[in-house]
């Protein structure tokens, strides 16, 4: 199969469904393989890796786009994002970034782990609760969303009342995110942009108003001090939604891949109930092996530009394909094998260079508090029958994920090494 195919198969519901296979394909190319003369894909660590962090490759900004499809009108989804640090620039990304990434340092993040442990608990007791008969729990509904949501709204200020109300909207926006055209049909996206972008522009106004001491109260305090160097108003609200997105949408996913893992391999299980596996090493195995942010993209903002001998011109577009190069032999041992004893330390999901997630310690630190206490709570646990993959290809993840929590143990109690897999019935945790 040529490049041309794979890129074309991206999108094929068998594909969305598995990937890995049709990555391996596109490895057996090489790591950085032309696919058309403006287009060209990027299979290895080692070039993705340097891609990502090249500042000559860069995000489909307003520039861009104007220069790509004409300097028509967007839909406003796609103005929605334009306006954030996903889809900017230096210098526009870096005086966005800054202030944003001023609340995510690691000090504050890692001063969240007391709060993210009651959240979990508190979730946790109410699967306990929905499953004390016996009965399926939807994972992602009772658990892996509302626990990163939860999180990422008190850091905003957003009102508790309101967070459940999000997930619908985000979802359809998140679509104009995925491996498209410029003429994908957005309406659904364009009105869950207008929902969201809406609400926190009004969130905006009220705290203007009502100031308090959260991150949309300190950016307003900041934009009202400082106009010329602060977030605009748009830009404001873009990249609130865009924390949003990124808070749980990332999370959620990762939450679901790992427990459906942990499903699959009983060994990884016990050791990681009884705390001989590290759970920051499970987490990175899991980001590594099944990455919930499958691929993203980059443009060439000037001429000359090649990688690894390729060249791309002003404009031509790299397809990074992160679960690809997460999975490159040149890069782990056995990259095939779901490892968290690994030796081989890192990979890009989070990407790398200025566009590195900003959330990315967050979302580490949701996962490794939630995994052990849920193994404490509930030893016995299985997956049962029903689970649903997202139709996505981007956004790999779960939107059904049912558990039997089986019988409870105390908060200290660790796991059991569980037993082998039944074909026919519930996998163990």
């Amino acid at each position: 199969m040529d490049a041309s195919a794979i890129v074309d198969r991206l999108t094929a519901p068998q594909t969305r469904a598995n990937p890995y296979p049709l990555y391996e394909q596109a490895r057996e190319l090489g790591p950085v393989v032309p696919v058309t003369d403006t287009l060209v894909l990027v299979n290895g660590y080692a070039a993705a890796d340097r891609v990502l962090r090249d500042r000559g490759f860069g995000m489909m900004d307003h520039e861009a786009s104007t220069a790509v499809f004409g300097d028509g009108p967007e839909p406003p989804s796609w103005e929605l994002f334009g306006r954030s640090i996903l889809h900017s620039n230096p210098p526009v990304h870096t005086r966005l970034r800054g202030p944003i990434a001023a609340v995510f340092t690691p000090r504050r993040v890692a001063a969240l782990e007391p709060a993210i442990a009651r959240a979990v608990d508190r979730l946790l007791a109410g699967m306990a609760e929905s499953g004390r008969e016996g009965a399926p729990v939807d994972f992602m509904d009772r658990f892996a969303f509302p626990l990163p949501v939860g999180v990422i709204c008190e850091l905003l200020g957003v009102p508790e009342e309101d967070r459940y109300r999000f997930r619908h909207p985000v979802h359809e926006l998140t679509r104009v995110l995925e491996f498209m055209s410029a003429d994908t049909d957005t309406h659904a996206a364009d009105r869950a942009a207008h929902e969201l972008g809406g609400y926190f522009a009004d969130l905006v106004a009220e705290r203007r108003a009502r100031p308090r001491e959260d991150l949309i109260g300190a950016l307003v305090r900041l934009r009202d001090e400082d106009p010329e160097q602060a977030i605009g108003d748009a830009e404001l609200v873009a990249n609130l939604v865009l924390l949003l997105v990124a808070g749980f949408e990332t999370t959620t996913n990762l939450l679901g891949n790992g427990l459906a893992l942990l499903g699959e391999y009983p060994d990884v299980r016990g050791a990681l109930a009884d705390r001989s596996l590290p759970a920051a090493d499970f987490v990175e195995e899991v980001l590594r092996y099944d990455p919930p942010i499958q691929l993203t993209s980059r443009i060439a903002l000037r001429d000359g530009l090649s990688i690894d001998g390729v060249p791309v011109p002003r404009f031509g577009e790299v397809l990074v394909m992160i679960a690809a190069a997460n999975r490159d032999p040149a890069r782990y041992r056995d990259p095939q094998r779901f490892d968290p004893w690994r030796a081989e330390s890192g990979s890009l999901s989070f990407g790398a260079g200025i566009h590195f997630c900003v959330g990315a310690m967050l979302a580490r630190l949701e996962a490794a508090v939630a995994f052990p206490r849920l193994l404490d709570r509930f030893p016995a646990a299985t997956l049962a029958p029903g689970a649903i993959r997202h139709d996505r290809l981007l956004f790999r993840g779960y939107g059904e994920l049912p558990v039997v929590v089986g019988d409870q143990g105390a908060q200290d109690r660790p796991g059991d090494q569980g037993a082998p897999r039944s074909p026919g019935g519930p996998s163990p945790l």
